[in-house]
């Protein structure tokens, strides 16, 4: 295994004994520190390097991208209470099941985010989720962040927690069939953002793709920031800049593989309340420019989340980012622009299931399009549209 046996009681350290991010207590003698280089730091999770990297190109494969299922049970019983059903487990896994067992998925979704409970679940039938995703030729993977708790000494912004126990956890779903992880942390741009919550957010992230990558698994770096407020693209534009300058400041600090990460970045779009909305053209075209500007070629995909757009308007803005060619996969990592029109057509009926893995099944091939840049739009349903602004108009 790569993740490292904690340090033995010596007052000589070989390479092979150091650990990243823990402390060395050692009352008996003087403080050693130890700064390990980037050859040493890569050796340590050496066992996983070549896994590391086939894994993210799997996922960041021509035409496929990753469906976000990895709601937390409170969040997945908002979902459930939509369409009149009762959060209960037996309707979560009835829910769960259904997505991963859609007929074909596999050859439009190259991973699937799940939450723990969904790690450790077996499907209606009794069939343990992470084999019926491996049978699809889909990759199993875990959300490990522990959520968003308010930062002290912010302006009323968040950090994201889950660092305390991250290594044994992350071995944990390894062993279980995870090969993948994310972690999802926040900026707020009308709270700032402040210089606290960025460098927060970008050593956060950081520190877990480090552990994750010791663990075998392949870290999602998603430092999302928030669609609320009134600003314009290119305050987003200007934020996002600044929020990717210092993530990858902090994932060279701790040696991360660049060539076994994959990134969730937000578009780059106005603020929700803002009353200039872009079109698909310009949101690829600042998108595009804060990625060439802030993101190594060395890294495989960018797996965009869709952050509340509707599914065509997401849909519409990866295809526009396809149009030429680019130094990475860019795809998709999206929850409910993939499964929003699913879940009201399955309405938590039986005989709805199959009905509404063929919606599922349609999105799904809609941005796998998207992803190959040959995305027209035609016949997508008015629920698909809802929400959606194009060039000043609502659908």
């Amino acid at each position: 295994m790569a993740s490292a046996s904690l340090l033995k009681s010596s007052t000589i350290l070989d390479k092979s004994e150091w650990v990243k991010g823990q402390t060395l207590r050692q009352p008996s003698v003087s403080v050693v520190r130890c700064y390990p280089s980037a050859t040493s730091a890569i050796n340590i999770r050496a066992s996983y390097a070549d896994e590391l990297v086939k894994t993210a190109n799997t996922i960041a494969s021509p035409g496929r991208g990753i469906l976000a299922m990895d709601e937390s049970n409170a969040t997945c019983g908002k979902r459930l209470a939509s369409i009149g059903l009762e959060n209960t487990e037996a309707n979560r896994q009835a829910y769960r099941t259904l997505l991963v067992s859609v007929p074909g998925l596999g050859n439009y979704v190259s991973g699937a985010i799940l939450f723990e409970e969904t790690l450790y679940q077996s499907t209606v039938d009794g069939k343990k989720i992470v084999d019926v995703l491996k049978e699809q030729n889909i990759v199993p993977g875990i959300k490990t962040d522990k959520g968003l708790v308010p930062l002290a000494g912010s302006n009323d912004e968040s950090w994201c927690q889950g660092l305390d126990g991250l290594a044994s956890r992350s071995a944990a779903y390894y062993q279980q069939g995870a090969r993948f992880a994310k972690w999802r942390t926040v900026v707020s741009i009308p709270n700032g953002p402040s210089a606290l919550a960025v460098k927060e957010a970008a050593w956060g992230l950081a520190r877990y793709a480090a552990i994750s990558q010791d663990n075998g698994l392949v870290p999602i770096v998603e430092p999302e920031i928030m669609l609320d407020g009134e600003h314009g693209i290119e305050r987003t534009f200007e934020v996002a800049q600044a929020v990717w300058a210092e993530v990858f400041f902090y994932l060279a600090q701790n040696n991360v593989l660049y060539e076994g990460i994959l990134l969730k970045p937000s578009m780059v779009t106005p603020g929700a309340e803002c009353k200039e909305r872009a079109t698909p053209e310009q949101v690829a075209d600042y998108t595009l420019k804060l990625l060439h500007r802030r993101i190594p070629p060395a890294v495989p995909g960018i797996m965009f989340l869709s952050g509340g757009q509707s599914e065509v308007e997401a849909t519409l803005n990866l295809n526009a980012m396809n149009q030429s060619p680019n130094p990475w996969h860019v795809s998709f990592s999206y929850a409910r622009a993939l499964q929003n029109t699913c879940l009201k057509t399955w309405g938590g009926r039986p005989e709805n299931v199959a009905a509404a893995q063929e919606a599922l099944l349609v999105r799904a091939k809609a941005n796998s399009l998207a992803q190959l840049g040959k995305y027209t739009g035609e016949g997508e349903s008015e629920e698909a549209k809802k929400g959606m602004f194009v060039k000043g108009y609502v659908y």
